[in-house]
């Protein structure tokens, strides 16, 4: 089995083509590395071979890899390194701070989330409704900016957390956090106050004291690491329970060994991008609105999902065709060498529409129409007006085979 479906991907590959030129915009999906980053995992990789929780010289070495990566990753979002409990992933810290957070606190039975937060803050929300938790959805406006009266009723004395994203995955709207940290604790400063702020580290400012929150979920990948690493911020005082259970390592949260050469290379990203912050945040500006401004410049019926300036993340471009399939165009622009995502990156592979869109109120017609790209500080303007020149067609001939033509 496995070597007809290697056969069946290598066919694909080979009918597909290996384009001249190439621009990868699916940072949503796995992102481009940082050759910093990628450099510290090798050396790590190669220096620093052991268990970090064993008492030898090549398990002080892991140690001191994972935890000098601690410190980084701490300096750059305002909190202690004992803060910080490791995961592989950014879905597997926001498990870990929703259902081990239901674990260890019994009493409140009510979970606070935004319509449009990822699905691995929704999935395990719902979850714990089969356990008899009650979950509400407050809903967001036109642009994905969570409605703050809606907010503010729909938390009380039963509510145990708010979940609630600093920038939004999707349609990168970059929320007002503080003010809605604010709403909550005003209510009840004992409710838990969690951000999956995956897609915020590295485009805006970002310190947890200031925010006043209790919990942080980042993804080295996001960050331009690499893959198999994930953080959660846990405030002291707030107490979680494990949601896995085998041996410890140098954490009490999370078992098993932790990825140390994924770990060191996600710090030495998170570094190079605080380090340089204001020339990167720019640079993806500049290039999100020309691409944005070059689309709706020269292609007809298009919608740009989420909000404008300095309220849309700096990488973010999500853009609805009209009478344009999107998945249909995702694979029309790879065979130019151009490299998107459509609509959710969790969700397109069972071709539903993607949640966040359905809940800033478009149709599902246009979220099918939907494609995603994020720039990054690896890319330059010729990327874009690469870009800007395979799309239009792209788009023109998609379109030019649809059952469905606007007048």
């Amino acid at each position: 089995m496995a070597s007809d479906v290697l056969r069946s991907v290598r066919e694909l590959l080979e009918q597909h083509g290996k384009p001249e030129r190439e621009v990868y915009l699916d940072s949503e999906n796995s992102g481009l590395v940082l050759g910093e980053a990628l450099e510290e995992m090798l050396r790590v990789c190669r220096e620093a071979v052991g268990h970090p929780s064993v008492t030898n010289r090549p398990g002080w070495e892991a140690y001191e890899a994972l935890y000098r990566a601690s410190e980084r990753i701490a300096r750059a979002i305002g909190a202690r390194v004992e803060e910080l409990a490791y995961t592989h992933s950014g879905t597997e810290a926001n498990n870990l701070a929703i259902l081990g957070l239901a674990k260890a606190q019994k009493g409140r039975r009510k979970i606070v989330v935004s319509a449009i937060e990822h699905l691995s803050v929704i999935f395990p929300a719902e979850e714990l409704t089969k356990a008899g938790y009650k979950l509400v959805k407050v809903p967001v406006d036109e642009e994905g900016f969570v409605k703050l009266d809606e907010l503010s009723a729909a938390v009380d004395r039963e509510t145990l957390m708010v979940s609630i994203g600093l920038v939004n995955h999707e349609i990168g709207a970059v929320q007002n956090l503080k003010a809605l940290v604010e709403v909550v604790k005003d209510r009840d400063e004992d409710i838990v106050f969690h951000t999956d702020a995956a897609d915020a580290l590295g485009r805006v400012r970002l310190d947890v004291e200031e925010l006043g929150i209790d919990m942080a979920t980042f993804s080295s990948h996001k960050v331009y690491g690499p893959k198999g690493a994930g953080a959660l911020y846990v405030r002291g005082g707030i107490r979680l329970e494990p949601i896995l259970q085998g041996q410890l390592s140098t954490q009490r949260l999370w078992p098993g060994v932790e990825n140390v050469p994924a770990i060191a290379g996600f710090g030495k990203a998170v570094e190079v991008l605080t380090s340089r912050f204001e020339e990167y945040v720019s640079h993806m500006q500049r290039l999100r609105d020309m691409l944005i401004g070059g689309i709706m410049s020269s292609v007809e019926w298009v919608l740009l999902n989420g909000p404008r300036g300095s309220r849309r993340s700096p990488d973010n471009v999500n853009m609805s065709f009209l009478y344009c399939e999107g998945e249909a165009l995702t694979v029309e622009l790879s065979m130019h060498g151009v490299y998107v995502s459509s609509g959710s990156a969790c969700t397109s592979r069972a071709l539903e529409p993607s949640h966040v869109l359905l809940a800033i109120g478009r149709r599902y017609e246009e979220a099918h129409g939907s494609i995603l790209m994020k720039v990054t500080p690896m890319h330059t303007k010729e990327y874009v007006e690469y870009v800007l020149e395979q799309l239009p067609r792209a788009v023109e001939r998609i379109r030019s085979i649809a059952p469905i033509r606007g007048e």
